[in-house]
């Protein structure tokens, strides 16, 4: 159980090894946020396509949400095709391009997992069972088979595109939604907004490598407006390889760049299970 709860907001491909620690305390003060740079791709302003798509693309990233810190309780929800299903509330802290700290609980309000990723490792404990475990983060990959590093995991709880390559090939337009469709080094992403606000509705990654036969369709609904940030507070992850799985995420609170801190300590009594 403690693993499932760990892969609903964790799983990913970082492709680093383990760096283990035993005790973790830490305390980030807000800092300015520092702008993201975002490349939007040249085309030729002859071609009316091209420069609709140039046009839609950028409207996109202006939408791109930029923080510093970031904190959230979350509704989640799982199920895979073996049947397995639960529902926990997530308690999660960012800092950006640094940590990812979880705290998630059961029914009864009970912490039974904690867990804390940076862009090398994964560490997190099982409080149930009174056991620490320390991971390089690729050994979640078959779990979720999304190659996220840090940053685009970040991008993924925050709401913002992931895998969305500037190399686009076409769009098309169905009643008030636009889609673009790109290629990128892992996927192709069907990508569609709504054509008012350009805020993303969902996105269709399809493996560029056929033999893994690999997809996911995320959604997003729930838009709302807070400090000037749009959010969408209602989020699907439905990813389908050798086996399906669903992960519904609901927000219920959460606050950008407020100064936060991430605790992280391992009990004398835990045992602690280090690998690779």
């Amino acid at each position: 159980m403690s693993r499932l709860l760990l892969i609903i907001l964790t799983a990913g491909c970082f492709n680093y090894s383990c760096s283990p620690a035993k005790k973790t305390q830490t305390v980030i003060p807000v800092k300015d946020t520092t702008p993201v740079v975002l490349t939007v791709p040249t085309y030729d302003p002859k071609d009316d396509s091209a420069s609709f798509i140039r046009k839609v693309y950028k409207q996109v990233l202006d939408n791109h949400i930029s923080f510093t810190t970031f904190s959230a309780k979350v509704d989640l929800d799982y199920k895979d095709a073996d049947g397995k299903e639960f529902t926990a509330t997530a308690h999660l802290r960012m800092y950006k391009d640094s940590v990812i700290w979880v705290s998630v609980t059961g029914a009864l309000g009970i912490e039974g997992l904690r867990a804390y990723i940076t862009s090398d490792s994964v560490q997190w404990l099982d409080k149930q069972n009174k056991i620490y475990m320390a991971r390089s983060v690729s050994y979640l990959q078959d779990a979720i088979s999304l190659p996220l590093d840090l940053g685009s995991l970040q991008n993924l709880l925050l709401g913002n595109p992931v895998f969305l390559d500037s190399a686009i090939t076409s769009y098309s337009r169905s009643g008030n939604h636009i889609s673009l469709l790109s290629k990128g080094e892992f996927f192709v992403n069907s990508f569609t907004v709504d054509e008012t606000d350009k805020w993303v509705q969902s996105s269709r990654l399809d493996d560029l490598d056929t033999t893994q036969n690999r997809n996911c369709y995320l959604t997003y609904a729930g838009y709302e407006n807070k400090s000037g940030v749009n959010f969408s507070t209602e989020r699907t992850i439905n990813v389908s390889e050798k086996k399906k799985l669903t992960i519904k995420l609901g927000f219920r609170q959460y606050a950008f760049n407020e100064t936060l801190s991430f605790p992280f300590t391992v009990p004398k009594n835990y045992k602690s299970e280090l690998g690779q």
